[in-house]
């Protein structure tokens, strides 16, 4: 009697919604389907639906949770080579940045780059700029001195806000609202998409376009459970994973322009350093975060690997 695998199911958190990550999520998922039909059961639990940040991180990694997607910097804490994409001023455009993470060979190091630690990158994709809330307008770097700021959870982003005079503060997404109604927080770092999806424009107006750097994204999965898949989903699951980040590319790059729309429809504002502050403010960030990156020689290297990528690509 011939065998029929049993179907295997799919859970894919994320802490966000209606933004790219999501867009990733839902486009993978027909990928796949037209690949392996109903073999996998993708379920979509977006906006912390498995729980904050660090608990699907966990989960990922203890197998409860079979895929996660999530800005790099919230990983830093299972794989400190993740923080080599934080490093400020290292893309041109997101189109640039597309072309260094989906550059071949270099792909095929990001998939496998984390997998000593049991996870398997199965997407990566431009996110968004970078840029900061605040309560009151931040047309200044002097206005964000002494300014209580959510970052995510990343050296590269806590020691440079430090530098720069800010009380730097790393919450999961689910937590920034309450933080800021109580003052517990005067701001908050993050892309546009998110400041649009959960309506922030409910509680704070401004925004500082800070351009120091862009949020990748990367989807991980959970090595053992990748491993228990017969070889023919295991190839759709990475074909997949590759054919919605090629595909939600443009779409996330549109996704930017509009929610900065809305932004402004909805009577916030969006602030620009002047051209004095900007240096000032890279200067200083990029100091900051070459420490950091020579601090490990593991990183070090990996972001030498990744630097020649974005020198080549450029």
């Amino acid at each position: 009697p011939s065998t029929v695998q049993a179907q295997s199911v799919m859970k894919m958190a994320s802490a966000t919604i209606n933004d790219v990550q999501h867009e990733w999520q839902k486009v993978f998922a027909e990928e796949l389907a037209a690949r392996v039909g109903d073999q996998v059961k993708v379920e979509i639990y977006p906006a912390s639906q498995l729980g904050t940040i660090p608990r699907m991180a966990e989960g990922v990694l203890l197998g409860t949770i079979e895929s996660f997607i999530s800005p790099t910097a919230f990983l830093v804490g299972v794989e400190p080579k993740f923080k080599i994409y934080d490093a400020p001023g290292l893309f041109e455009s997101p189109e640039h940045l597309a072309r260094t993470i989906h550059d071949p060979a270099y792909r095929d190091h990001l998939e496998t780059m984390a997998q000593d630690k049991g996870l398997r990158v199965i997407g990566a994709i431009y996110n968004s700029p970078f840029v900061v809330l605040t309560k009151e307008p931040a047309p200044k770097l002097d206005d964000l001195k002494g300014l209580k700021i959510r970052t995510f959870a990343s050296p590269l982003q806590i020691e440079p806000l430090l530098a720069i005079g800010a009380n730097p503060l790393p919450l999961p997404l689910s937590e920034v609202v309450p933080a800021l109604q109580s003052g517990g927080i005067d701001g908050m770092l993050a892309g546009m998409p998110i400041l649009v999806a959960f309506k922030f424009y409910d509680i704070a107006k401004s925004v500082t376009d800070l351009q120091f750097s862009m949020i990748v994204s990367v989807n991980v999965v959970n090595e053992t459970w990748f491993q228990s898949q017969t070889p023919e989903v295991q190839a759709a699951i990475l074909e997949a994973g590759r054919a919605a980040e090629e595909a939600v590319l443009q779409w996330g790059i549109d996704n930017v322009a509009r929610t900065n729309a809305v932004w402004l429809e909805k009577g916030g504002e969006i602030l620009e350093l002047s051209p004095e502050d900007r240096a000032e403010m890279t200067k200083t960030f990029k100091e900051v975060s070459d420490h950091i990156l020579s601090d490990d020689e593991e990183v070090a290297s990996e972001y030498l690997k990744l630097k020649a990528v974005v020198d080549a690509t450029r």
